[in-house]
């Protein structure tokens, strides 16, 4: 049952609906049209799941760690300007990602050939943490059981490719 106010300044009353009883009978207004609210909303979702599945492991919490556990084991040696290009930080976050993972053992710096950056290495707890959190990671299509192949394939394809164009407008910019 809607309710009617008048408004001080108003010639007509205004009909306002009670507040509604469930989060389903929200209506989203403009963002129901906004990519950028269910992007940052399902990430949510999405977060707390994959932390759950990752409690107690060094790359629980945060962002970037897994990323980079995965490309240093990739890509022995690679500079860490390139996986901040990848994981889309800047030079003092990726600092800060790189420490704790120091920290926590699970990989190490090295001066690279030309002297002016580092390479990076993973250290044989962070090879295998690296494996365990594979396994873990493949299991995050779960998140989405009640999507079927076809819808999240298609999903799959057009986030890449927003994610590549990020990526490669970064560089240019």
């Amino acid at each position: 049952m809607s309710e009617v106010f008048m408004a001080d300044d108003a010639k007509s009353p205004v009909r306002i609906d009670p507040a509604p009883l469930r989060a389903e009978d929200v209506d989203l207004g403009v963002l129901d049209g906004t990519l950028s609210y269910f992007i940052r909303s399902i990430n949510i979702a999405v977060t707390r799941d994959l932390d759950q599945r990752l409690e107690g492991l060094d790359v629980a919490r945060g962002t970037g760690k897994i990323t980079t556990l995965f490309l240093v084991q990739r890509h022995p040696g690679i500079r860490p300007s390139v996986i901040a290009d990848v994981i889309l930080k800047d030079r003092s976050a990726m600092g800060r990602v790189l420490d704790d993972m120091e920290a926590h053992g699970l990989l190490r710096r090295e001066t690279a050939e030309d002297a002016r950056a580092q390479a990076l290495f993973l250290t044989e707890k962070g090879e295998a943490l690296a494996d365990e959190v594979r396994t873990i990671v493949a299991g995050s299509r779960d998140f989405f059981a009640d999507i079927d192949d076809a819808d999240y394939d298609a999903a799959m394809a057009v986030l890449r490719r927003i994610y590549w164009r990020i990526v490669r407008k970064r560089k240019t910019v």
